[in-house]
């Protein structure tokens, strides 16, 4: 029996390809009804774009909405990537049984207290999802949009400081939409 040993690309790879193949069927709400995966990938190379290089922060955020968006388990995660990137995905993972505005909540009241890679993913997700409201969501309301940036600030306000390049990313989003 041969042992194969994955390089850190291949690692990264293949949390793309698992992320994928789990968001296959699933839209983003932009009049584009853009494939999801683009979402997670977004965030990782924002990540990477802030000079984050471990390959595990990457993958967890590759595989960061796997969980709380697709009939993936924790279980497989630590199976197929490892405990530390499972715990990663864990951390910035909502947990669907509760209502919107309880996780909105809870997403607020945890952001300082996740450990400095889970607090790294949150903000480039919030950057993200920032970003893609230049054209928001199909029936989106000034209003909501509105909303979105302030619950988005609230989050951000719990994990600012860990990487100054995040934070200097999150308000030019948040900028570039006033």
């Amino acid at each position: 029996m041969t042992m194969t040993i994955m390089t850190d690309t291949a690692r990264l790879l293949e949390a793309a390809s698992f992320a994928a193949d789990r968001h296959r069927d699933q839209r983003r709400k932009d009049v584009d009804a853009t494939p999801y995966i683009n979402h997670p990938l977004d965030v990782a190379r924002i990540l990477a774009d802030a000079g984050v290089s471990d390959v595990e922060v990457l993958m967890a955020a590759i595989l960061h909405d796997t969980i709380e968006d697709t009939k993936t388990t924790a279980e497989e995660l630590t199976e197929r990537f490892g405990e530390r990137v499972c715990s990663l995905v864990l951390e910035v993972t909502d947990d669907k049984n509760l209502p919107k505005l309880e996780r909105k909540r809870l997403q607020v009241l945890k952001a300082s207290t996740k450990s400095a890679d889970a607090k790294q993913i949150k903000m480039a997700d919030k950057i993200s999802n920032l970003r893609d409201l230049k054209t928001p969501p199909v029936g989106w309301s000034e209003a909501r949009v509105g909303a979105y940036i302030q619950f988005a600030e609230m989050v951000a306000g719990g994990c600012v400081g860990v990487n100054p390049a995040l934070d200097r990313m999150f308000d030019d989003a948040r900028m570039a939409l006033s």
